[in-house]
């Protein structure tokens, strides 16, 4: 008997998610955004692939913020996305794994004191900024 070796799954994440979800805790816009967050990083964390994309991601779908599938806050986190690019290195359009790039977050952006830096306006960022003081 053959075992075909499962391939990751690919998920599309916006690149300022991927400093969300360092400090994620179960918080968030909706009961319902909540848990698909915390569901979307525990798949990530088992294995898996990212997609770097500039839209709405996997993330974005169960946000009560997203109208006709862009963000009511388009602007300001693509803004964020740039940052988070700009800081890692990266590109839209990017395939990476997700301990990949969790790294190159924690890396390059938390571990240098960068995040005030990224999103510093964002509606979360009491959230972070406690956890980081932990």
């Amino acid at each position: 008997m053959i075992h075909k070796e499962k391939k990751p799954e690919v998920w599309k994440i916006r690149p300022h998610h991927g400093l969300c979800l360092q400090f994620f805790e179960g918080k968030g816009y909706s009961e319902g955004f909540t848990a698909h967050m915390g569901q979307v990083k525990k798949a990530l964390e088992r294995d898996g692939q990212i997609l770097i994309t500039e839209s709405a991601d996997e993330i974005c779908r169960c946000c009560p913020n997203l109208r006709e599938g862009v963000c009511v806050s388009d602007e300001k986190v693509r803004l964020y996305d740039w940052r988070v690019l700009e800081k890692c290195g990266l590109n839209p359009g990017e395939t990476l794994s997700w301990k990949e790039f969790s790294g190159m977050v924690r890396g390059k952006i938390i571990a240098q004191a960068e995040r005030k830096n990224v999103c510093p306006d964002c509606q979360w960022r009491e959230l972070c900024e406690e956890k980081e003081q932990r």
